[in-house]
């Protein structure tokens, strides 16, 4: 669920590729290496994350680090959805 909803929310809040979105791994690096994840996008981008998944992601939550790789953003997701869980 965080797979998928994190490649649409990339491919469509960024105007990215879907093919090259899909071919992202764990290590694909993010911030920095993508000029269309400026800080503007970021926010735009959680926004369409928490609609997506139907989550609240808190100021708390966000750090660098989960911005660097697409494992990391896909990690802090799932993190995000396993509390919702419970």
């Amino acid at each position: 669920m965080a797979d998928t909803a994190l490649r649409r929310s990339l491919a469509e809040a960024l105007g990215l590729d879907e093919a090259r979105v899909a071919a992202f791994d764990a290590q694909t690096p993010l911030f920095g290496a993508l000029p269309e994840l400026d800080s503007m996008a970021v926010a735009t981008l959680l926004t369409d994350l928490e609609d997506r998944l139907s989550i609240i992601i808190d100021d708390d939550d966000i750090d660098m680090e989960s911005f660097e790789t697409f494992g990391g953003l896909h990690a802090l997701l799932a993190r995000k959805l396993d509390a919702k869980l419970g």
